[in-house]
């Protein structure tokens, strides 16, 4: 595949995953992460509450500690699939944290592509660190 028709690809996927956060019922910052191997998308995840839980993620202002992120909610649901994530690249809104920079990791996945930045930056050493290969993209 050429160079700039994988950037298109990436474009198209994170503009996906953009959307897929409006399924997010947090306030504060909704999320969306699409896993995809061999253009074909195997997982889906936005931020929010665990399953059976109430859809409300902050309290006062503050976001409940149990809230998983969007990566997480797309990992942990492969889990519950018959895919494997193994080379797979994911596209996320927001870079990753370091909690899910490892999960990422051990998951198998080969690339993040990503929309804003976060305020830190662990989560991104930490894939680089790994060989992952990470791209900042604006969602056009």
């Amino acid at each position: 595949m050429t160079e700039e028709k994988q950037h298109q690809l990436d474009q198209r996927y994170l503009r996906m995953a953009k959307i897929w956060a409006e399924n997010s019922y947090c306030k504060r910052r909704q999320v969306g992460a699409l896993v995809v191997k061999n253009q074909m998308i195997i997982s889906d995840g936005f931020n929010g509450t665990p399953s059976g839980f109430e859809n409300v993620c902050e309290e006062n202002d503050v976001t409940k500690p149990y809230v998983l992120h969007a990566e997480a909610n797309a990992i942990t649901k492969l889990a519950r699939s018959h895919n494997s994530s193994d080379k797979a690249t994911l596209y996320v809104t927001a870079s990753p944290c370091l909690e899910c920079a490892k999960l990422i990791i051990q998951s198998g996945i080969k690339r993040v592509i990503y929309g804003e930045q976060y305020r830190l930056s662990d989560g991104i050493d930490l894939l680089k660190r790994a060989g992952i290969e990470v791209v900042q993209m604006d969602v056009e």
